[in-house]
């Protein structure tokens, strides 16, 4: 992440492993793993996402050494035309516009990759994630077990 403490959305790479590390433990501390659970939150996946090489997308919204958010598009690996969007934004972090900045990021970044449509879950009781989702023009219906299913348009 930048030097100087500029705001910056990047790829995740080797370089982000100790600060995506923390923000995951920060994740854990807060218990948002209960809501977030696209992966394990552990330094080991930390290291894992950080040297990642594949079709999906990993990114990191920073300042300085800091993650403030973390956001992901997966599926293409696996062969899916339609991506899996998952965000997290720290906990100390929360209400400064973060999340909606990264998740209109992720959208472009999956239309410009072809996508017509990026799909998400999220947890029936994650107020805040539902408001984000319902604001970006998310439609959540209901999904497996206290999940709901939201689908978005990205390419017009």
């Amino acid at each position: 992440m930048s030097p100087d403490g500029a705001l910056e959305i990047v790829p995740l790479g080797r370089r982000h492993v100790k600060a995506l590390a923390t923000f995951f433990a920060a994740l854990v501390a807060a218990g948002d793993n209960r809501v977030f659970h696209p992966h394990p939150l552990t330094r080991q996946e930390a290291e894992e996402r950080c040297g990642y090489a594949g079709l999906d997308l990993y990114y990191v919204l920073g300042a300085a050494d800091r993650v403030l958010a973390y956001g992901m598009l997966r599926g293409w690996d696996a062969g899916f035309e339609v991506p899996s969007l998952g965000l997290a934004v720290d906990p100390q972090a929360r209400g400064c516009g973060f999340g909606r900045l990264l998740l209109d990021f992720l959208h472009t970044a999956a239309a410009r990759r072809g996508a017509e449509s990026v799909r998400l879950k999220v947890d029936r009781d994650n107020e805040p994630a539902r408001r984000l989702y319902e604001r970006a023009g998310y439609t959540l219906l209901d999904g497996p077990a206290n999940e709901l299913v939201g689908v978005l348009r990205v390419r017009r």
